[in-house]
């Protein structure tokens, strides 16, 4: 095996590690996909005689270069067209993931991560949902211990103030969701009132792209007309097209656990999540900008060297 092929091979087995990290720091599959692609180019420009631990150098470059690019797009999401959302990804991995790093990447929690700075989303994430010491992130990021320790509790402290609050398993979750597509397939709203908590509360990310409300829908009168409304609505009414397939409805495993997935002739166009507690829903999530749905393509990541 030539040096070259060494060097790839080396770097793909990081690949996956590298991937989640980015992804959760950025809340952007496409954003951390392209920090996983420069963290490449570092890796191959790099004097391998000059990397004791090739996880450690890799971890911190894309951690570097993800805090480095959520600085940049801050200001950008705070002009988003209508409430701004992570980019869903379908769940890899065997459902029986430890909880806790599953949890890192719900919707929800990466909906309050936005909140923090940079620094305190990368500690935060590090030390929750990889379990890095706190020595360990202060290598990666460049600071020492004590300044690591603020940064955590001040990160956690925020969190968990800010965090929503859902019991539900997954099999009360799945439960709840494929009731919710029932009763909008059937348009029976009592059946969907039956399972929406008084005060939940509707988020839809378009990006201004295709037709869904621009500011949050609260009650759950509100959001259950609005829910049949659109289910009656041809799909090309909706996503302001002339002409197009069928859109089809299922139940498919999305970041943290179940979720609503449209397609049309196989193409994902929205996802819709519900956080329960209590047995019903207390929020939803529907993301339906076409550039955040590239996550919900059964494709497999670009290798090293591709765009």
């Amino acid at each position: 095996m030539t040096d070259q092929a060494t060097r790839v091979e080396a770097f793909e087995a990081h690949r996956p590690l590298l991937r989640s990290v980015a992804y959760r720091l950025l809340g952007s599959l496409a954003e951390a996909e392209d920090v996983v692609q420069e963290a490449w180019l570092r890796w191959d420009r790099t004097d391998r005689d000059e990397i004791e631990d090739a996880r450690a150098f890799l971890v911190r470059v894309t951690t570097r270069l993800a805090i480095d690019r959520l600085r940049r797009l801050k200001a950008g999401r705070e002009a988003y067209v209508g409430p701004w959302l992570p980019e869903p990804v379908l769940a890899e991995g065997d459902a029986s993931e430890a909880v806790e790093l599953a949890e890192s990447v719900s919707l929800a929690l990466l909906v309050v991560l936005e909140t923090l700075s940079p620094l305190e989303r990368a500690v935060f994430v590090l030390r929750e949902a990889f379990g890095y010491s706190h020595a360990g992130i202060g290598e990666i990021i460049g600071r020492n211990e004590a300044a690591v320790r603020q940064l955590a509790r001040r990160a956690r402290d925020h969190v968990q103030q800010r965090r929503p609050r859902f019991d539900a398993d997954q099999a009360t979750r799945r439960r709840v969701t494929e009731q919710f597509l029932a009763a909008c397939n059937n348009g029976d709203v009592a059946a969907l009132m039956a399972i929406l908590a008084p005060g939940v509360t509707l988020y839809a990310d378009s990006g201004g792209r295709v037709r869904a409300p621009r500011r949050p829908i609260v009650g759950a009168d509100r959001v259950a007309r609005f829910f049949l409304s659109i289910w009656k609505t041809p799909y090309q009414e909706w996503a302001g097209v002339a002409e197009g397939p069928d859109l089809r409805l299922e139940v498919a495993r999305v970041n943290d656990g179940p979720a609503i997935l449209g397609t049309a002739a196989g193409r994902p166009i929205g996802v819709l999540t519900l956080d329960v507690a209590d047995g019903v829903v207390q929020a939803l999530r529907f993301v339906a900008n076409p550039d955040k749905l590239s996550g919900l393509s059964r494709s497999a990541p670009a290798s090293p060297g591709e765009s």
